[in-house]
This record gives structure tokens, sequence and C-alpha cells, in this order.
């Protein structure tokens, strides 16, 4: 008689699916951190495919760049995720994508290009709410360092994982509130979408 083996690592976690669909791509981190059973991806999340010609392997024609996300081993909700989007609108994406791993109790932060650097906002999609903030000439992880009151000098000496183990640990006490708008109110007030191949952070 043979016994079921409990799938383990990132199979066993929120990200399965998105693994599974093809969406977590060139990832700088994909496996387990220092933290037991958690496991940390750092790389672009896949929000729309390109239409597949013959056998060729195309790019998406649409990804959130800079994702820093953990999950953690018997839990189908993602606790934590930040991201790029060049442009607001497409926020509808990350939460159609990510889907049923959003949970009321999450952490989820964008940082987008095209909404005043003055504004920060908290927007309802998908069941869970997303602090949705500017971002200009710098990275989702430099600005979640400012964000969350983290010295870059103290996780200087850390790995990749553990990078992302303090980052992860200080988002998920983070309960500052930002003004609640729409995802229509957002719509209505983002700027014009920049150039993406001009001066686009890296």
């Amino acid at each position: 008689m043979t016994t079921a083996v409990a799938a383990s690592g990132l199979a066993a976690t929120a990200f399965a699916r998105l693994e599974a669909e093809g969406r977590m791509l060139n990832p700088v981190l994909k496996a387990a951190t220092k933290k037991p059973g958690r496991i940390g991806f750092r790389g672009e999340l896949a929000l729309r495919f390109a239409p597949k010609m013959a056998d060729e392997a195309r790019p998406p024609e649409l990804t959130c760049d800079q994702v820093i996300a953990v999950a953690q081993e018997g839990n189908d909700k993602l606790p934590f995720f930040a991201g790029y989007l060049l442009n607001f609108a497409h926020l509808k994406e990350v939460a159609d994508v990510l889907g049923s791993t959003l949970s009321a109790g999450g952490k989820y932060f964008l940082f987008c290009n095209n909404i005043d650097l003055s504004k920060k906002y908290q927007v309802a999609m998908g069941g869970a709410v997303f602090y949705v903030l500017p971002i200009d000439e710098s990275t989702v992880y430099n600005e979640l360092l400012e964000l969350l009151y983290l010295e870059k000098t103290e996780l200087k000496k850390l790995d990749t994982a553990g990078k992302t183990d303090r980052v992860a640990d200080a988002a998920l006490k983070f309960s500052t509130s930002f003004e609640t708008i729409t995802y229509a109110e957002g719509l209505a007030l983002m700027g014009p979408v920049r150039n993406p191949n001009e001066n686009r952070p890296v």
C-alpha cells in the first residue's frame, strides 16, 4: 500500500499555482528563506501572456516587475507581496492573477510609476487591500526599506533570502493607513504612462 507524501517546499505554498502557470519569471530568489517553512520569491510576475506561435516561447505581454514576496508551507494565501507597475491601471491584472492567494489580512504593496509622487493610497481589490505608492528613479526594494524604516547598512551583510525575510517581517507589521480610493478613482487620478524604455528602474 502506498502512502501519499505531503507536498513540501514551493508546491505546498500559495506560489504553487503561479509556478504551474509559468508566471514566476527571472528569479533572483525562488527558494526557502531562513524562516522555517517560508519560501521567498524575487523576480517578475507574468500578468498577461503573448499568444503562442507553434512551439516558440514568447515573453509575456505584461509583467509586474521587481517582485518581492513570501509564502508559507501549508498556507494557500500570500502574506506579503510587493512589486512595480508602470501603470496603475494594471492593478486589476495583479489582483486577478493573484486571485485566491490574496487575503484580507495580507500586506500587498504596489509601486506605480504614474501616480502623484506626493500621494499614497489604499485600494481594495480581490478581497484584499493594496497599498499603492509612487515610485520615481528608485527600486521596490529601496522604497520598501524607506517605508518600513529598515537600515540598508544593517541588511547589507545578509544574503538575498535573509534580506527578503527582514523586509517581509517588517511588512507584515505595517499598519499605517493612507487615503482610501476605489480602483475607478485611481484610474481617474493617474497620470500619463511613461515610455518604459526611458529611465526605467532596474
